[in-house]
């Protein structure tokens, strides 16, 4: 047995686990021959409304007619998902017996496929048996899954390298999902064709969390503090802290984003940007995917989860939404203002790649540095002006930080811990961003 640290009896190991992943222009084209390979013989193709009119979805069909691939399609993937419509699909899923599954879209479509395919091979299971504690149960997945492809049209959640789905549990008004490495797609398809038939303000917004996957996974609670030791590696969670090889993937997306992203925003034309921001979301996402997030996506959750009437420019749908990029780096600012006096040099490190000069900066002022960095990158993109902008207030802080509280499974990974009454400055500090 390796020597371990008794202190707080803290983890020793961390793994990696990532979905193949193939990238090329008009790389989608070989899907119906993937599927062939794999002797499928009944495909669940999932997506959403929008998606079904749009070309990503004709390269789909296209390649599954000409190598005769039988499918049936659900294209009632809601756009960020809830219980309610994770269990719809899983519905369809279980009665079409299919034994492969293809998921065409963003993170919702990609996550929604994920949970139909594990509720489809574990029919016995209630819902709240796989759904992460204390939300859910939080049991480990033992059964087999079968293969999913994932083919991704934004450039954000990284959803077809991970094995984490996530949805808003609608009766207690938060964001939780299902995390588990036996979830994680087959293959991840990655054309940076499709990106071009994102509109503008899904661009920005996919950024955003390729943006905070990054910075968070980065400057996440290092792996061998991460507490407890799993007695069984089965229970080792996906998220597992920094380590050394997220790391190397969260810096490489970071620069890519600081390079790319405001291009691929102002210049739906601009294949080169947009190409690059769908690597890099792939890329956050194998970061991300093994280190996991922290306060940022915490926070998002209920951000996300207590919308009001926000409906966001270039999104067309019929309930009010946060997307889940913008939710996540409104509070960036104040998040890393909060974590940076841990490994300050990781903050002031990010905040020069995002464009800061740094060469007469002090360490101790590295939050503050990277807050301002976020800003300006923020303030640059016409992103609202924080969390009043898009229908809260002070008298919502109670509710948003008890929205928080459940989200331990990321929470705990922030490098430092945080109280309620630091939950509620952070949501204060996030109202107005400039």
């Amino acid at each position: 047995v390796p020597e371990r640290p008794t202190l707080a009896n803290t983890d020793y190991a961390f793994e990696m686990a990532i979905s193949n992943i193939r990238y090329g222009e008009g790389v989608t084209k070989e899907i119906g021959m993937d599927l062939q390979n794999l002797g499928a013989r009944r495909v669940c193709l999932m997506t959403d409304k929008n998606l079904s009119k749009l070309p990503p979805i004709n390269a789909v069909l296209n390649s599954l007619a000409k190598y005769g691939i039988n499918f049936q399609m659900y294209d009632n993937v809601r756009v960020e998902p809830t219980d309610q419509s994770f269990l719809d699909a899983i519905e369809f899923a279980k009665k079409g017996e299919f034994d492969a599954y293809v998921a065409v879209g963003g993170g919702s479509v990609i996550d929604t496929c994920k949970a139909a395919n594990l509720y489809a091979a574990s029919p016995t299971s209630e819902f709240l048996d796989y759904v992460n504690a204390p939300i859910g149960k939080g049991k480990p997945v033992t059964v087999p899954l079968k293969p999913l492809i994932a083919v991704p049209t934004t450039s954000g959640t990284g959803s077809e390298t991970t094995g984490v789905a996530i949805f808003d549990f609608k009766e207690l008004k938060v964001k939780t999902g299902i995390s588990s490495r036996a979830i994680k797609p087959t293959l991840g398809i990655i054309d940076p064709l499709h990106t071009l038939s994102m509109p503008e303000r899904i661009v920005a917004n996919s950024g955003f969390d390729v943006l905070c996957h990054a910075l968070e996974s980065y400057t996440a609670l290092p792996y061998n503090k991460r507490s407890p030791c799993p007695s069984n590696p089965i229970s080792r969670p996906a998220y597992q802290g920094s380590n050394p090889v997220s790391d190397v993937w969260a810096l490489h997306a970071l620069r890519i984003v600081a390079k790319y992203l405001k291009r691929a925003i102002r210049n739906p034309e601009d294949l080169e940007a947009r190409a690059n921001m769908h690597l890099a979301s792939a890329f956050a996402g194998i970061g991300f995917g093994n280190a996991g997030v922290h306060l940022c996506h915490g926070m998002s959750y209920p951000i996300s989860g207590l919308v009001k009437t926000y409906k966001p420019k270039d999104y067309n749908v019929d309930h009010s939404l946060v997307p889940h990029g913008l939710s996540v780096v409104l509070t960036s600012p104040a998040v890393f203002a909060f974590t940076a006096q841990i490994h300050p040099e990781r903050h002031l490190e990010a905040a020069e790649i995002l464009g800061a000069d740094i060469r007469t900066a002090r360490i101790k002022d590295a939050g503050l540095i990277l807050a301002d960095t976020l800003r300006k990158f923020l303030f640059d993109l016409n992103v609202d002006d924080g969390l009043a902008a898009i229908g809260y207030s002070k008298a919502d802080i109670p509710a948003l930080v008890k929205g928080t509280l459940p989200q331990e499974r990321v929470t705990k990974l922030s490098p430092r811990p945080q109280t309620e009454e630091d939950l509620s400055a952070l949501f204060e500090a996030s109202m107005k961003l400039y």
